[in-house]
């Protein structure tokens, strides 16, 4: 026997309809208890809504705090089940439980499912997939229903063919967006996707075009919405700018070796001036004239997670490879010289930190890293993440074993997942500088 796992239509049918006739023995037999009780989002359940005892809010107030988090805390390692080539969507999912806004909103039934059918909400199944990873439960789990939505709702990413992880994140984040309509109705959208899902709240970030005329000097600006940050890596077919040799040692806390790339260098690269050249003039709206120009993009807002993708796959006309440069990479970041309001502080093309560069507001600190082993065409996909401070843990499909923070900085990294400093917390902030 093969001992793999298999999808029964009869058995799943089965248990729709058993589950359908428990809801109605429940809502027949509990009418006047129900108009005190609320839905857990998306999964038709009930649960009564917590009222606080005099003995609870006499412990709540003798501790305000939350509980300290031992080392030897295991709630959240969960394994996952490889149905098949889906590692690429094993570690995205690693990543996206231990995201801690996106891990707080799911674990405190935030979600309010508005689909006329919500056992296709991929929202719902990501609330069960979190509480199932957070149940304490040791046992991989099968992620079969999350697969089976992801196929309908994203059909290019459908079958059993080795697919890319970064592809699969954009379009999970994609649908997320887009079921979770109806979520924190009345917020303020202050993200450029001008949308109040927790999706758009944590992930969307502002990218500014800055477009200058050479003729009259003029400049053109336009803000896009983000999701993540794709990075051109030396040894590709577009020209990688080289760094100034002993300029920027201190950038990020980033010791340059001569011959080492970092994250620094790529995003300096990403926002650079670019000559557009002669073949792309574009229409001038002062001058009212096709010209040539310049283009720079910097980060207008930033968002409370920045994912940064590096372009391992390379697909041109002559060759198809995979770029496997390593790129230094550290455990925190500071993206204040990359951003719109520090242009005045390039000169020449060279990166300099502003003088208030110990404003927390725009620092990161990395909590997971998703990498790639093997060829363009034949690879697997594992993660690192990081469960407490300085706690890291390799996700290898169903095997979970512990790392060092050497493992994690050595490894090649294919995508990079920082999360605002500012925004974690409390019981983290109080060690928000390594030891």
């Amino acid at each position: 026997m093969c001992k793999d796992y298999v999808y029964d239509k009869d058995i799943e049918q089965i248990a729709k309809e058993e589950q359908g006739e428990a809801l109605k023995l429940q809502a027949s037999t509990s009418t006047e208890v129900s108009q005190q009780q609320c839905s857990v989002p998306g999964l038709g359940e009930k649960y009564p809504t917590w009222e606080t005892t005099k003995p609870e809010l006499e412990l709540l107030g003798h501790n305000p705090r939350r509980r300290r988090i031992a080392s030897s805390f295991t709630i959240g390692l969960r394994g996952l089940i490889n149905l098949g080539n889906t590692c690429f969507m094993n570690c995205i999912v690693q990543a996206l439980t231990h995201t801690p806004i996106l891990r707080d909103f799911f674990l405190s039934d935030r979600h309010r499912c508005e689909m006329p059918s919500p056992e296709l909400c991929l929202v719902c199944e990501m609330s069960s997939l979190f509480r199932e990873l957070y149940s304490g439960n040791p046992s991989p789990h099968v992620p079969y229903k999350l697969l089976h939505l992801v196929w309908i709702h994203a059909r290019h990413l459908a079958g059993y063919r080795q697919q890319d992880a970064h592809e699969f994140l954009i379009a999970a984040l994609d649908v997320l967006h887009r079921h979770c309509k109806g979520d924190d109705v009345g917020k303020v959208a202050s993200n450029p996707n001008h949308c109040n899902c927790i999706i758009d709240q944590i992930f969307t970030g502002g990218l500014q075009s800055d477009v200058t005329c050479q003729a009259c000097h003029g400049v053109s600006t336009t803000i896009d919405p983000c999701w993540d940050i794709s990075l051109d890596l030396p040894g590709s077919c577009t020209s990688f700018w080289p760094m100034s040799p002993g300029r920027e040692s201190s950038v990020n806390g980033e010791s340059h070796i001569p011959g080492i790339t970092t994250l620094t260098d790529c995003l300096r690269r990403f926002t650079r001036p670019e000559h557009l050249g002669s073949s792309a003039k574009i229409k001038c709206g002062s001058c009212q004239s096709y010209q040539e120009s310049t283009k720079q993009l910097t980060m207008k807002k930033l968002p409370v997670v920045a994912c940064f993708h590096f372009k391992r796959f390379e697909h041109s006309a002559k060759q198809r490879r995979k770029i496997t440069t390593y790129i230094s990479f550290p455990l925190e970041l500071d993206m204040t010289p990359f951003m719109a309001s520090s242009k005045e502080t390039r000169m020449n093309g060279q990166l300099q930190l502003p003088t208030n560069s110990g404003n927390n507001e725009n620092k990161y600190s990395l909590f997971a890293v998703v990498n790639h082993q093997g060829t363009l065409e034949s690879g697997h996909y594992t993660s690192f993440i990081r469960h407490h401070r300085d706690q890291w843990f390799k996700c290898d499909d169903a095997v979970i074993t512990k790392a060092s923070i050497k493992d994690v900085l050595d490894s090649e990294g294919y995508l990079l997942f920082y999360h605002k400093q500012v925004l974690e917390h409390e019981s983290e902030k109080t060690k928000a500088k390594p030891r």
